[in-house]
């Protein structure tokens, strides 16, 4: 086994996908090919979300080597993550090397960085040389030509994404009576119950975490409230409670929808992210809940509603009109579900101008959210699972006092490039905040749409 450090060759993905990757690889060298940073500087221009990623890594790499001198620069400049750590690993440059021999056309990019690092081995044979690329194709072509070649899974939290946490636990049969088996309880009638944490653990079987559910087929359900390290407090509902929730007249059609609505009411909880097939009613939910706590209840004093998707950044530019309008094509989902919120009014048109004259729902582009910040503002984020995470991490922080963000995203439909149901932002997310007391992430089933869409959502 090599116990040299390796070398860790970075391709432009990787630094859009994570800005701060160099300071990732521990003790070994990080090389940043010239064709990489000419992509970047490519694609820096713009206001979209990848060119602002892209200035972000040239910052992070500019950062590092400072003023060193192209000698020093050669050999690799030490990496400091903290002021008061020791450097740990290098970071350099690949120059472009004429004496290349062309192992794959170099007509792309792709292919002028597999023929560098090709050459790059051969001089460095006692070092491992491994391409990191979140571009599958790259790493085949790499792999086909004798090269290392590895994803980047630094921010992949899990393997397989059935590991993702659900937010509730299911327990066949009665919950009272297996807690009972393993620990007689005493039961004061109280809305609240604490059960010792090793009860718990044993009764579910692994690990569990505050806002998580715990549901049994006898209409118990309860959430986990507190964790003291040796004790939790399980909050004691049923079906009939979350059942009969209302949010702007909405009520819950299974009581997946109604554990959800239960977090997204919940002042306590500043963070609600939930994962759903195509029309299980996840932005209806959202959108009901932003209402009753906006209008109802002046929680908030306003609702921002914006998504990502791959053309977003690309092509809202050139559509007419203001930034509202602009985002209306892309926000359709929002308008669809503000109808249908007010499809039995007697005047439904009426309804919404009431909406909008009251509070209005700012619809806002991803480029605007970046470097904002929310004051006592309710934060919608639809199709989160197309977001990188450092992209989410860039919109949680942009939350301010008296803020609550609620994603929402479909694990199984990504159409951002280089992301996949583990690496994608809305998985780190709702993995990262599982020990947080004020977060809280949900899974819902089914299809709410109709027995068509149900139909298609399964076979199709």
């Amino acid at each position: 086994m090599n116990e040299e450090p390796k070398c860790y060759v970075l391709d432009t993905n990787v630094l859009i996908h994570d800005p701060n990757s160099v300071f990732n690889f521990e003790e070994h060298e990080v090389l940043i090919p010239m064709v990489v940073l000419e992509e970047l500087d490519k694609l820096k221009i713009g206001n979209s979300s990848v060119s602002a990623d892209c200035r972000q890594a040239v910052r992070t790499i500019d950062a590092i080597l400072g003023n060193a001198d192209p000698k020093e620069i050669t050999r690799g400049v030490p990496i400091r993550r903290m002021e008061s750590s020791e450097p740990q690993g290098r970071l350099s440059i690949l120059m472009q090397s004429h004496e290349v021999v062309k192992h794959l056309n170099d007509t792309t990019n792709d292919n002028l960085i597999i023929n560098e690092l090709i050459s790059l081995q051969k001089r460095m044979i006692n070092r491992d040389v491994v391409l990191i690329t979140k571009d599958i194709n790259m790493r085949l072509k790499a792999r086909g030509c004798g090269l290392q070649a590895e994803d980047y899974h630094n921010d992949q939290l899990i393997s397989d994404i059935d590991r993702l946490t659900t937010g509730y636990h299911l327990i066949p049969g009665s919950f009272w009576e297996k807690i009972e088996a393993i620990e007689p309880q005493n039961v004061t009638g109280e809305k609240h119950h604490i059960i010792k944490k090793e009860v718990m653990r044993e009764l579910l079987g692994g690990n569990f975490y505050v806002n998580q559910f715990v549901v049994d087929d006898k209409e118990f359900i309860g959430r986990i409230i507190r964790d003291d390290g040796q004790h939790i407090a399980l909050e004691l509902l049923n079906t009939g409670i979350l059942m009969r929730q209302k949010a702007w007249g909405l009520s819950p059609r299974d009581i997946y929808q109604g554990m959800s609505m239960y977090l997204m009411l919940d002042p306590d909880v500043d963070l609600v992210s939930l994962n759903g097939p195509a029309g299980s009613g996840k932005t209806i939910l959202a959108l009901a809940c932003a209402l009753e706590l906006t209008l109802e209840q002046k929680d908030f004093k306003r609702i921002i509603a914006t998504r990502s998707t791959r053309g977003l950044d690309e092509d809202i530019g050139f559509l007419p009109g203001s930034e509202t309008e602009k985002m209306s094509p892309w926000l359709g989902a929002f308008t669809d579900n503000l109808e249908a919120l007010h499809a039995e009014d007697y005047d439904p048109s009426g309804s919404e101008h009431y909406v909008g004259s009251n509070m209005p729902i700012h619809f806002k582009s991803l480029n605007f959210v970046r470097g904002r910040s929310f004051q006592h503002a309710l934060l919608i984020v639809d199709e989160a699972q197309n977001l990188t995470p450092h992209q989410m991490k860039t919109i949680i922080t942009r939350a301010g006092e008296g803020t609550k963000v609620v994603c929402l995203g479909n694990l199984a439909q990504i159409d951002t490039p280089y992301l996949g149901a583990t690496s994608s932002g809305l998985t780190y997310m709702s993995e990262r905040f599982k020990g947080f007391d004020h977060g809280s992430s949900l899974t819902l089933k089914g299809v709410a749409r109709s027995r068509l869409a149900a139909y298609a959502e399964r076979h199709l």
